[in-house]
């Protein structure tokens, strides 16, 4: 489990754990780093399965781009050394229409070595997860006020992110896409007015549908998932009430 350490990763090895598989969590402060290579032979040593849910320490265009294609290429170069029969990577709902931003070029050129690898796999794309409403509010607040669109969205839980992962991993490879979703849609501005008055934060959401999301203009649909997605059961107000 390639950032088996981190908020999903953790999950998913947990997940697999107690399902009967044996998981393992791989992470710079286990020993493993895909950057470098080291570690990779050794953790993939025997492996049937590699599931990448790693991110990128920085959102920069060419920090982002440099981790994602140098760090798939190291781990896909491993596994086919290996013989690991399935390759799982985590990536995002509507990463094919958010080009205009670079975390999202990087995470299809991430999305592209792995299609083009010949290696039989799995990529799953998620909706945002509930834990990533305070990233948003810090990316969109001009001038003390939140600036969001009122595009739709349909987060989910990162336990449910982690379910959906854990069962592609233990399943075929797809070869293909596998998108994954929370039960509800709100729209963008609706959902981190909700998610602060819970908290208790005063600051004003303002609704404008010319403010970028990640630096993208985006339309009502961009970030949603299509019809055959399989969504999770965790609602927004049962996610708050366990915050």
């Amino acid at each position: 489990m390639i950032g088996g350490t981190g908020l999903i990763g953790s999950k998913v090895v947990t997940r697999l754990g107690e399902h009967g598989h044996e998981a393992v969590a791989a992470a710079p402060n286990t020993g493993v780093n895909t950057l470098t290579g080291e570690g990779l032979p050794e953790v993939l040593d025997g492996a049937n399965v590699v599931v990448d849910v790693s991110n990128s320490p920085s959102f920069a265009d060419e920090q982002a781009m440099e981790f994602f294609t140098t760090a798939t290429t190291n781990l896909l170069k491993c596994s086919a050394k290996a013989g690991v029969g399935h390759h799982v990577a985590l990536s995002v709902v509507g990463t094919d229409r958010l080009q205009d931003s670079g975390y999202f070029r990087a995470k299809a050129a991430q999305e592209r070595l792995i299609r083009e690898s010949g290696r039989p796999y799995s990529i799953v794309h998620a909706t945002q997860f509930f834990e990533f409403v305070k990233t948003i509010v810090g990316f969109s607040t001009v001038e003390g006020k939140v600036r969001l669109p009122s595009a739709l969205i349909q987060p989910m839980a990162a336990d449910d992110v982690a379910a959906g992962v854990g069962r592609t991993a233990a399943g075929e490879p797809v070869n293909g896409i596998r998108e994954i979703g929370g039960p509800e849609q709100f729209g963008l501005d609706e959902l981190i007015r909700k998610g602060l008055a819970a908290k208790g934060d005063r600051r004003e959401v303002v609704t404008d549908d010319y403010a970028p999301y990640f630096g993208v203009r985006i339309s009502e649909r961009t970030l949603l998932p299509g019809s055959d997605a399989q969504l999770g059961e965790v609602t927004f107000d049962k996610w708050l009430a366990q915050q």
